[in-house]
């Protein structure tokens, strides 16, 4: 049970990683391959996208925009089980900052993480 937990766990921060280093990168499709295909993102105040066809055109917007340089602040992980975590942080990057109150991370079949529910807000 240990062991499964410790690969949740390593499998979170590889994905979180790709996750971040898509969005620096103006890669939207490859922020949107870290969540599953019918995974739910709420972007306060922006508002509740569904599926990665639409994540995709939520993150592919901030970039157009020029938002870049993501970085979590003080992130803290609660396993849940053998098979999911979830993520909470503060985060800033050049045009905005806010809090991540919940990314929730599933293992796949293959070893990997994807987001299944990923909730999070700007603020000014």
């Amino acid at each position: 049970m240990e062991e499964q937990r410790k690969d949740v766990l390593h499998a979170l921060k590889v994905a979180s990683e790709k996750w971040k280093a898509a969005f620096n990168s103006g890669n939207a499709e490859g922020c949107a391959s870290q969540y599953e295909a019918d995974a739910v993102m709420t972007a306060k105040p922006f508002g509740e996208f569904r599926g990665t066809e639409e994540i995709r055109v939520f993150w592919q917007k901030l970039i157009d925009d020029g938002f870049c340089d993501v970085e979590y602040i003080n992130p803290e992980i609660e396993i849940i089980d053998d098979n999911s975590a979830i993520l909470s942080s503060g985060w800033k990057m050049n045009k905005a900052k806010g809090v991540i109150t919940k990314e929730l991370w599933v293992l796949q079949k293959d070893g990997t993480a994807k987001l299944r529910i990923d909730e999070f807000e700007a603020q000014s």
